[in-house]
């Protein structure tokens, strides 16, 4: 198969097909005469296996280091399952954390209608200003600068 027949039946652009050969997740293809890489029928399957797998949260490093395992015949059923068990405990504090962070929002958002109300037209309300005042909204500013961005 060709790179846009794996393209095409995966949803993802060449760049990514040669991406993931790049940096081993997907085996070295093989080449034509004329230097044009051929997948294997199997490369579609692992693409999409890929895929999901980003879906859930994985990166693309543990992805790696799982199909590595896979690839030589080792069960990374253990480590999968660690991985995504990570996963749902990350995701569940990031809800608690937006659950937070939007009723936190819903209060501002009727604090800065009632001071819209009240403020001139033409004249600045200052809303972004107030943000700092808010300690959900400074929470999330602390937890983003650690790279846990709340999105």
């Amino acid at each position: 198969m060709g790179p846009r027949d794996v393209a095409r039946a995966t949803g993802v652009s060449t760049d990514t097909l040669r991406h993931y050969e790049r940096i081993g997740l997907l085996p070295r293809v093989t080449r034509t005469a004329a230097g044009y890489r051929r997948y294997s029928d199997a490369a579609v399957e692992r693409v999409l296996l890929i895929q999901r797998a980003l879906v859930v949260g994985f990166s693309l490093s543990e992805l790696k280091r799982v199909l590595a395992m896979r690839d030589r015949g080792r069960a990374p059923c253990h480590c999968v399952r660690e991985l995504v068990g990570r996963r749902l405990v990350g995701l569940d504090r990031r809800i608690a954390e937006l659950l937070v962070l939007r009723d936190e929002l819903r209060v501002l958002v009727r604090e800065w209608d009632g001071i819209l109300s009240k403020t001139p037209p033409g004249k600045a309300a200052h809303l972004l200003e107030r943000l700092g005042a808010n300690p959900a909204i400074e929470r999330a500013r602390r937890a983003r600068r650690r790279g846990r961005a709340l999105h």
